[in-house]
């Protein structure tokens, strides 16, 4: 699935094909003549992965997207700091200070691109029953793989919105295409039939051609996460135990721990036994141009979409390089590290350590580069500092995001344990964690819940984690103080999205 972009055309061609006339475009493919063969339903359930890969997206067509899913899951956090020094956006300076509105471009951005990705799945579903040259167990696949990710999709919009709608069927009456708020059990109950139903249709494993798409495993890890979010602790400790026992998936642990925690993160060890969901990234090979790396803006696709997360996050201010350092690690983030825990040198640079030019050529990091002295290396260091990964002009990267890998299971599974009285065994979940990390076991005594939301926080840093568990845990007014508001458990609806539909979908108390 890494070179998957190439059979998005087709997909994309389709979706963009709609016409009420009985002509048929010359350069265009409409639903009479496609999702008839085992490629175009895979064309078009690859078009479905792409809209996760454009959360993180850059287009000057149509918001002016700059990464936006990084400003309401990470920069609105506690362990990132927009530097303005730096000169990051608007949007970046207000997040970073809980200055959250309707009109901001991430809801719009993110709510487009979720709901995008529903509806290609949903044509997956739907076309399934109509006439193809697929077998059964092909049908039963690939409705399973479209589930998957039309779970996928909702849970995201569950956790940013509360009640989003929920979008089951594709519109087809132009009159009627505005859907009402979902309710949370609505919601819950739907996300985890489409996993159930992936679960039992996904294999276990793909060949390395099609490496990267949802499978069996994958399918119950989500299931296990769900259900820590509706507190559904028995069922989840069940999901979390069949994956453990059965899954293929395994901490990266050799005894070396910064090896081992750069071995996570590094570009030639994508979809690792860590991995159960990356987003996949293209390349190496690039035309130079981030604002068409993902699927938002009218130029013709790239066999080189990739991300611009060295773009925004390596060093500003004067680095060698020319990046943009919009968001650095908070001094908090950075201080909350233990002693001699191995992951500070391989997820954040700060003075001493070694950068990296343009031209990969080895510098001292100098703190002035960052209005914290600090910025994110996740991703980055030596092992990553290679052609293949970043195009040209060093304004992209071509590395999978890890989204959901299994150092996260495992403590979400340990708190799911500790909900339920088993203490012991959610000890060893965290201390597994820490171990490999090169620290030493938790202490007798020590405050379980504590250590399993520090041990999270300092793990999972400047992944997509840390707003949702302060907002689940209610932990709002003591990581932010006065900054809190209730109203900060949900994010706002795109006002936009609530005009659109004339009121019928109901913005979220607040705003």
């Amino acid at each position: 699935m890494k070179k998957i972009s190439l059979s998005l055309v087709v997909a994309f061609l389709f979706l963009n094909s709609c016409n009420n006339l009985d002509l048929v475009p010359l350069d265009k493919l409409t639903a009479d003549n496609f999702y008839k063969t085992r490629s175009e339903f895979d064309g078009a359930i690859f078009a479905a992965y792409s809209s996760i890969q454009d959360f993180w997206g850059t287009s000057t067509e149509t918001l002016g997207e700059n990464g936006e899913y990084w400003k309401i899951s990470v920069v609105t956090s506690d362990d990132v700091v927009a530097d303005q020094e730096a000169g990051t956006d608007d949007i970046s300076r207000d997040a970073d200070n809980l200055i959250i509105r309707s009109s901001d471009k991430p809801f719009a951005a993110v709510y487009t691109q979720i709901y995008e990705g529903i509806l290609r799945a949903n044509l997956v579903i739907e076309n399934l029953n109509n006439p193809n040259t697929l077998s059964d167990d092909e049908k039963k696949l690939l409705d399973g793989e479209a589930k998957f990710l039309r779970a996928f999709f909702h849970f995201e919009a569950m956790k940013l919105w509360g009640t989003p709608p929920l979008a089951m069927k594709v519109p087809r009456d132009l009159n009627n295409l505005a859907l009402p708020n979902a309710t949370q059990e609505q919601l819950y109950t739907q996300i985890l039939a489409d996993l159930s139903d992936a679960y039992n249709a996904l294999p276990v494993s793909w060949d390395d051609a099609n490496k990267g798409r949802a499978t069996k495993y994958a399918a119950q890890a989500y299931i296990g996460k769900v259900n820590v979010w509706k507190k559904d602790w028995t069922t989840a400790i069940t999901a979390f135990e069949d994956v453990i026992a059965n899954g293929s998936f395994a901490l990266i642990n050799t005894g070396n721990p910064v090896k081992d925690l750069e071995d996570v993160f590094a570009y030639n060890n994508e979809n690792n036994q860590e991995a159960i969901f990356e987003v996949q990234y293209g390349g190496p090979f690039s035309d130079d141009n981030v604002w068409v790396f993902d699927d938002t803006h009218s130029e013709a696709f790239k066999a080189s979409q990739g991300t611009t997360r060295s773009w925004y996050w390596d060093a500003g201010n004067g680095a060698p390089g020319g990046k943009l350092g919009w968001w650095a690690p908070s001094t908090e983030l950075v201080n909350s590290f233990e002693p001699n825990d191995a992951r500070l040198s391989v997820y954040v640079y700060k003075a001493g350590d070694t950068y990296y030019t343009t031209t990969f050529t080895p510098v001292p990091y100098n703190p002035e580069w960052s209005v914290t002295g600090f910025t994110m290396k996740k991703y980055g260091g030596a092992r990553n500092m290679v052609p293949a990964d970043n195009s040209p002009n060093q304004q992209a990267n071509f590395n999978n995001e890890r989204l959901y890998r299994f150092a996260e299971l495992k403590l979400l599974y340990a708190e799911a344990l500790i909900a339920q009285g088993r203490t012991a065994d959610a000890t060893q979940q965290i201390n597994d964690i820490r171990n490999r990390a090169g620290l030493p076991t938790l202490t007798a005594g020590v405050d379980l819940t504590e250590a399993l939301r520090h041990e999270k926080r300092v793990e999972l840093a400047f992944e997509p984690h840390r707003w949702f568990d302060i907002v689940r845990w209610g932990i709002g007014p003591q990581v932010f103080g006065n900054k809190w508001q209730e109203r900060y458990n949900v994010y706002p609806f795109p006002q936009t999205e609530i005009d659109r539909t004339g009121g019928t979908l109901k913005q979220n108390p607040g705003y």
